[in-house]
């Protein structure tokens, strides 16, 4: 595949992929800019590898048109889409050393030695695999073979980076060096790159952007910290964030916000975006709360105390019966003992109660 002007850009047009009539992807539109970092986030089933697939050239597209450098991909096959991937299970040659796993693709494309000694010498010190080269990879640990396969799409130096959940199999620590270890690939050689992931810490850590996917279809794509504080709705909200936005329903009445037993004054803004809705989801993350030992803006009775050491996340019932979680970083406020919580209108996000939709969506 000729790309023209080294446009490395993705873009999906009114892209549908289908099993004969389960749509497992619907009317996807979605550009990828050249030298971006852009991770596909969501539940199991929504969708995200099959995308991520119909870019390497593994699925057929049903309808739409998928673009690659400017150029119509959708008959090329994934031997000249000019693209490396990395997959969850690593897909190593068992038979073979860790180099000869590495060399094998560059080999193939019968490159001179010395650029493939040159390219998988830089790899092996990019990922501090120096003295693995001999070693089999039934000997290495699942760390090593996420990196002898990080290594093995690196020395293709190709325009495209993919990757399917490769941390998925790695335990905490070694997912959070890996993720460090990607963002410096990345930042060396620039390529474009679609990630995969359910991982919502490795998409905020690891993406320029984050394409957020439930039933095969885009709910959001925006940097990390725009899905956070304004997700487009309540399923981005309470996807994202551990523990999730807190959502409650709440009624409106004479420019007052009804929670429960309690009445909030409506800033104008807000009653704006509410508009004639009766009816609407306050959402609120539960670091943005305030912890009150009197009456509180809304009250609820603690039930749990979670210590993690650097936070407390406190569980409280709500007089409606809806649990609420808030959190705190300072270890000398005795959490067990509030009341209640203030918090800041600027840190409210609220919804459309049928739709779930954000009522102050941003563009």
């Amino acid at each position: 595949m000729d790309n023209k002007n080294n446009d490395y850009s993705i873009v999906f047009s009114q892209v549908q992929k289908a099993y004969g009539k389960n749509i497992v992807i619907n009317n996807l539109n979605l550009e990828i800019e050249k030298g971006e970092r852009l991770i596909l986030l969501g539940p199991s089933g929504c969708g995200k590898t099959t995308t991520l697939r119909m870019i390497a050239g593994f699925e057929e597209i049903t309808q739409g048109d998928l673009f690659m450098g400017g150029a119509r991909v959708n008959d090329v096959a994934p031997g000249e889409r000019n693209i490396a991937m990395v997959f969850q299970s690593y897909a190593l040659f068992p038979h073979l050393s860790v180099w000869e796993n590495i060399t094998f693709g560059l080999q193939l494309q019968k490159l001179p030695q010395a650029e493939i000694e040159k390219r998988t010498r830089q790899a092996l010190e990019l990922l501090h695999l120096e003295g693995y080269e001999n070693k089999k990879t039934h000997e290495l640990s699942g760390g090593q073979k996420q990196r002898v396969a990080l290594c093995r799409a690196l020395v293709k130096q190709s325009p495209y980076f993919l990757l399917d959940e490769p941390l998925s199999n790695l335990d905490a620590k070694l997912r959070q060096k890996a993720r460090t270890e990607l963002v410096k690939i990345h930042e060396l050689f620039k390529p474009t790159m679609v990630y995969v992931t359910h991982d919502q810490i490795e998409a905020m850590t690891v993406a320029h952007r984050i394409a957020v996917m439930n039933e095969g279809k885009i709910q959001q794509i925006a940097t990390p910290s725009e899905i956070y504080h304004h997700p487009a709705n309540t399923f981005v909200a309470t996807f994202i964030g551990s523990p999730a936005m807190n959502i409650l329903h709440a009624e409106v009445l004479d420019g007052k916000l009804i929670v429960g037993s309690c009445a909030l004054h409506l800033p104008k803004e807000r009653l704006n975006a509410i508009g004639s809705r009766s009816r609407v989801f306050f959402g609120l993350r539960p670091e943005a709360c305030m912890p009150c030992f009197d009456k509180g803006m809304i009250d609820g009775s603690v039930e749990f105390v979670e210590n993690t050491g650097n936070l407390k996340t406190a569980t409280l019932r709500l007089a409606t019966g809806e649990l609420f979680y808030l959190q705190d970083s300072n270890q000398s406020i005795a959490l067990e003992d509030i009341r209640g919580f203030a918090f800041d209108w600027s840190n409210v996000c609220l919804f459309d109660a049928e739709s779930g939709e954000n009522l102050e969506k941003r563009k």
